[in-house]
């Protein structure tokens, strides 16, 4: 999920429609107040900010989201200085876009910082140890087994992958573009089909009753999330 803020409502309109077109979730925010109210409740997989907003201007929300969430932080600005852009990069920003920008080049951007989170969180879970555990399911790193309750199940390789997406990030929840991404190593282009098929194999693997999951649940809406 990305949080737009930005009170331009025909460039935030035009930059959510371009993201749900590559498929992403988005929540809006067109002022400061709302964009920190959303940011307290909520955990996003990354933030678009302007700078000049009304009721809270940008560099301030940035501030209240920086203590307590290290979310990546794209600031979209009209301000091309490169004063402006260390000043902000200082503050806590992880990347700088000028306005116009082009949406592909933004969108790009984006999932190059979702990666490299993604990247880094499965590269820290995996320095813990060659198994990884999570209630009765085992996942053995080094054979590519999951042993559930002391019966091993054998995986394709896909399956493996995004078993340890989930398993390594048990409260992540991570959308069908997300999974693509990271499990085929391709940018998603909507091949959902592909996506519900791997999550049905897992089911049928993994779960006591597939119509009933428990471990790969469904977050409506959103996407999948391992759901012990």
């Amino acid at each position: 999920m990305i949080l737009i803020i930005e009170d331009d409502t025909e460039l935030h309109t035009m930059v959510k429609d371009y993201l749900v077109s590559e498929g992403f979730e988005t929540e809006s925010a067109f002022n400061g107040q709302e964009a920190c109210e959303l940011a307290d409740k909520n955990q996003y997989e990354l933030v678009l900010l302007d700078i000049m907003m009304p009721q809270m201007d940008g560099l301030t929300v940035m501030k209240k989201i920086r203590t307590n969430s290290v979310v990546p932080i794209i600031i979209m600005s009209a301000k091309d200085s490169d004063s402006d852009k260390a000043f902000g990069l200082g503050l806590g920003a992880d990347d700088y876009i000028t306005k116009p920008f082009s949406l592909t080049e933004l969108v790009a951007r984006i999932k190059a910082h979702i990666r490299r989170v993604n990247q880094y969180s499965v590269g820290e879970n995996e320095k813990k140890g060659k198994n990884i555990s999570v209630g009765d399911l085992v996942l053995n790193q080094e054979m590519h087994l999951l042993e559930k309750r002391g019966q091993y199940i054998e995986l394709t390789a896909k399956e493996f992958e995004a078993l340890k997406l989930f398993m390594t990030n048990p409260k992540k929840v991570y959308t069908k573009a997300q999974l693509y991404t990271l499990v085929w190593g391709e940018d998603y282009f909507g091949d959902e089909n592909a996506v519900n098929v791997l999550i049905s194999r897992l089911r049928s693997k993994l779960e006591d009753n597939p119509k009933k999951p428990q471990y790969i649940a469904t977050v409506w809406g959103i996407g999948y999330k391992l759901g012990i």
